[in-house]
Parts: C-alpha cells; structure tokens; sequence
C-alpha cells in the first residue's frame, strides 16, 4: 500500500476506528457487527465520531486561515474585481466559509450593503453552504478523492453561473431597499495575535459545532437505518440508476428538510451503499444544503419574490444537471 493509500485510509476514513467501534460493539453491546442491530449501531457510532473528529480539526485548521482575512479585507479585495472573475472569486470565497445557507445569508445582506454587485454576492450564497473544505475532506473519507474532487468543480461552477445570469439579469430592483441603505461601517480590524488566532479557532469549531450536532446525529441516525433496515429492493424500486425520475425525485425531497452538508453525508453515503446512483445521492445533498426551505424563508426578507424564484429556478435546474450527469458518467469510476 502506498503511503497516500494509507493515510487516506487511516486518517480519513479512519479504518483504525472502524476497527475499535467492531471491537465495542461485539465485546460492550454482545453483537456481530456483520448483523442487522449490530451493523446499526457500528454505523452511527463509527460515523458520528468520525464525523465530530474530522469537522473539528478542519474546521480549526480553516478558521485559523480566515482569522487574516476580516469582512472589511474580503470586501476590499472582492471590490477589486468584476464580470465573470468577481464572480469565481465569489465562488471560491464561499468555499471557505464553513456555513449553512441561513448562516451565509447575513454575509451576503453585508457584501450587498457594501456595495458589491448582486451576482457575485449570489454566487457567494451558493457556494457557501454548497461547497467548503470541510465538506471535501469529508466526502473523500466516505467515497472517494474523484467524486470529492468533481462535487467541488461542480459546485463552483453552479454558483459561478447562477451569480452570472443573476448579474446579467440585472435584478437589483428586486432586492429590498434596506438591504442597499443599510451602511456598513469601515473599521479596521486590529491586528490579531496568534493567541487569538487560536482562540477564534477553538471559538468558531465550538460555535459550528453546536449548530450541527443534531442534524449530524439525525442524519447518521437516517444513514444508520436505511443502510440496515431498508431492504435494497425497495430503494432500488424507487431511487435506483435506472430510474429517470430518481434525480428529480432526491432534488424535491431534499428540499422541504434543513440540514447542512454535514448532516446529509451520512445519508448519502447509505443511499450510494444500497445502489442508488451517486448523482442521485448528490442531487439530494445539494437541494438540501443550498434550496433548504427555512433559508428560502429567510431569504425572501431580503429579495422580492421574482429574484427568490430565479435564484430557486437556476440553483434546482443545475442541480438536475449535476445529478444526471453524475448518474450517467458513473461508469468511469464515480
């Protein structure tokens, strides 16, 4: 085994963990971690610590990077620039802000208010809860390194094209007055010590922490009983890769549930172990994160409905597409 190989093994899908929760459960819980209730438990156990270990130790690692970067830097830099490349720029932001979509929208009500152009402060709305690096990581340790790989490319690209139309659209009428009025001050930040450097880190994994814990533990709980309770006839007959109305289908019922990225993994990844089709369990993961009702909600006190409904049309169209493509190309190792 190569020395990536085992790394990716032991650091990311923690095979060594796997390995003790099978020992916990056969020796603590009195079961086979091969039958039905043990597997269940070995599942969530193994997931949920997992998860908790590998979220804390990125979502360190990455607050510690955005503690040189302040709101007022990120606008001074994002003003800079304009047309398509303000837009990636956007994207790319939003990929280091580990947030959900309700947690992004304050940010985006800040870039609007400072005077950033529409399209690239949706193109940061959809990144953002979409797509981060937490959520690679993750996904490499639950599948693999080209499908974490291709959800990033993917993503960035919807936010990039969905803030692209929205700016040629021209929709700032459609914003609420407020929104434009309400002036951010210029402060500059003090420089920050690598003392507080830390202590924002530790602060910000505790804070993200505490939003997730229960969507992560619902979640694995969802993954848990599908990949062990749910026989895979049933799955197949309605979500499997030969029917066209699977995509479609993972898209309209993600979309009623609020989670984040992290609390959908778990799901996923019991939906991909049953043969359903990984642009399906994508699709599902998306609608989720990036169309959740409670964010459309909260973003329709900011934007009109016209705006609310273009943005939902362009998002959900280029999820379809995703899910689809992905379904059709899993052939090639996906």
């Amino acid at each position: 085994m190569s020395l990536f190989e085992w790394l990716n093994s032991q650091l990311l899908k923690m095979e060594w963990l796997s390995n003790l929760v099978a020992l916990l459960v056969k020796y603590v819980f009195r079961l086979d971690a091969e039958s039905r209730l043990g597997g269940s438990i070995h599942f969530f156990i193994y997931d949920v610590v997992k998860i908790f270990i590998l979220l804390s130790v990125l979502i360190f690692g990455i607050s510690y990077i955005q503690s040189f970067f302040p709101p007022e830097r990120t606008k001074k830099i994002l003003g800079r620039f304009n047309g398509i490349s303000a837009n990636i720029l956007g994207a790319l932001l939003g990929t280091v802000t580990p947030f959900c979509s309700c947690s992004s929208i304050p940010l985006f009500i800040g870039f609007t208010s400072a005077g950033l152009p529409i399209g690239v402060t949706f193109s940061f709305l959809i990144s953002s809860p979409l797509v981060d690096l937490a959520s690679v990581i993750l996904l490499a340790s639950i599948f693999n390194w080209k499908i974490a790989l291709a959800y990033v490319v993917v993503g960035i690209i919807l936010a990039v094209i969905g803030g692209t139309i929205i700016s040629k659209l021209k929709l700032e009428k459609y914003v609420e007055s407020f929104v434009f009025s309400n002036k951010v001050l210029e402060v500059e930040q003090e420089e920050l010590t690598t003392r507080d450097r830390i202590d924002f880190s530790k602060d910000q994994v505790l804070n993200i922490i505490k939003k997730v814990w229960l969507y992560i533990l619902i979640g694995v709980g969802i993954g848990a009983a599908i990949h062990n309770w749910i026989p895979e006839p049933v799955i197949a007959a309605v979500l499997g890769e030969d029917k066209w109305y699977s995509v479609l289908l993972a898209t309209f019922v993600g979309v009623p549930m609020y989670a984040d990225i992290f609390g959908t993994l778990p799901i996923a990844e019991a939906l991909v172990l049953k043969g359903v089709g990984i642009g399906t369990a994508l699709s599902f993961m998306m609608a989720v994160t990036a169309l959740s009702l409670p964010s459309m909600i909260m973003l329709k006190k900011v934007v009109k409905i016209n705006l609310l409904l273009i943005f939902a049309g362009i998002v959900t169209t280029g999820i379809l597409i995703i899910g689809y493509s992905f379904n059709a190309f899993g052939y090639l190792g996906f």
